[in-house]
């Protein structure tokens, strides 16, 4: 009822305004689907037209996404065995290079592992000599062939209990000819980086299925990783470069080029997770913070047209246009988005159509 009256009341004012000598001239006429505009009507000189044109466009489209550490360059540092910290080699947010010692602990486990390892050379030398007297008995004519049958297997046995406990203290970076026998662990680092979590405690028993004591992370270069909408992720490709903006450091922007594009979707969120590498040799970007990131397609031509022009009904987007005879007809359209005071239009218009950029709501009073 309020619409009917507006209109209504919308129409008589254009209609007085419009009294000229001779008479009432109509501000428009409605021709179908099309709104004529006399010579002589009030709306003259109201409404603005220009002409629709192609202009090169990068689309860019954002999504929000976390900084994280590269899993490759991030170490969390635990004891192998369960014993007492008895010694710290770092500090909270030193540096240290691979193989570095991180701390060192007095395990019963790993005097046992030592202790291991020396028996088993022990007996491996021990069979090797047996063996070497077997062969030479052997050779002179006072030996027994399954004598030395037997040796040999008892060497090759001893010998591969003692490349087994070799293996075993290789893996904690024990160097065993370099060992000394009921001497602390030395943890050391697997990577180079920077000490990012200090929770060595001296003195403090540590079990051997406890969590790490110490984070070393090489944070410079870090992922940013971004949740990109299932219907956008076809735009987005490998070595692309983006740009990021992380919440902690407002208007910094840091390029970084996607890694990964994550083959499964979440089902939940209909999004993709995709892995950015970036340059962070400033550590301004630190794992955990929220970011934006933008993504920024090729160039292509695209129709770019003034705010203004679109107009609303419901959920759809329409603009006039203009056709021959100084007539104006409505126009459905598909916006992709916006830049700035301008709708990028996906479908609707071409290169060439005349459209109502001011001036439009006398139209649609019209309408």
């Amino acid at each position: 009822m309020k619409r009917v009256l507006y209109l209504s009341m919308a129409i008589l004012a254009f209609s007085c305004n419009s009294k000229t000598e001779s008479g009432i001239s109509a501000n428009y006429t409605i021709k179908g689907d099309t709104i004529l505009i006399p010579g002589n009507s009030n709306f003259n000189g109201k409404i603005k037209t220009a002409l629709v044109g192609t202009t090169p466009y990068r689309h860019k489209r954002s999504a929000s996404g976390i900084v994280k550490a590269i899993p490759n360059n991030y170490a969390q540092i635990a004891t192998p065995f369960s014993g007492r910290v008895i010694r710290s080699f770092v500090r909270l947010g030193q540096r240290i290079a691979v193989n570095a010692p991180v701390f060192e602990i007095s395990a019963p486990s790993f005097f046992d592992a030592g202790k291991a390892y020396y028996q088993a050379k022990q007996e491996m030398q021990l069979a090797e000599k047996n063996l070497r007297r077997q062969e030479d008995l052997l050779k002179n004519g006072v030996g027994v062939q399954k004598d030395l049958e037997e040796s040999e297997v008892t060497f090759e046995l001893s010998k591969r209990d003692f490349e087994n406990s070799v293996a075993s203290l290789n893996v904690f970076h024990v160097n065993p000819a370099e060992m000394i026998l009921g001497q602390p662990l030395i943890v050391r680092s697997p990577i180079a980086g920077e000490v990012i979590a200090d929770n060595i405690v001296i003195g403090q028993y540590v079990r051997d299925d406890a969590g790490p004591i110490a984070l070393v992370a090489e944070l410079s270069k870090v992922w940013v990783v971004g949740q990109v909408k299932e219907k956008d992720i076809n735009s987005i490709h490998e070595s692309d470069e983006v740009e990021i903006e992380a919440a902690g450091v407002p208007g910094l922007m840091i390029t970084g080029v996607v890694y990964h594009i994550s083959e499964m979707l979440d089902e939940s969120t209909r999004s993709v997770e995709v892995f950015i590498e970036c340059e962070n040799k400033g550590h301004n970007l630190k794992p955990g913070m929220y970011a934006t990131v933008q993504f920024t397609e090729k160039a292509d031509n695209s129709i770019l047209i003034p705010l203004s022009a679109v107009l609303q009904m419901e959920e759809n987007s329409f603009v006039f246009v203009k056709t021959k005879g100084n007539g104006f007809v409505k126009r459905m359209i598909q916006p992709a988005g916006t830049d700035g005071d301008r709708t990028i239009v996906k479908s609707g218009l071409s290169g060439g159509d005349e459209i109502v950029t001011e001036g439009a709501f006398y139209l649609l009073e019209a309408k």
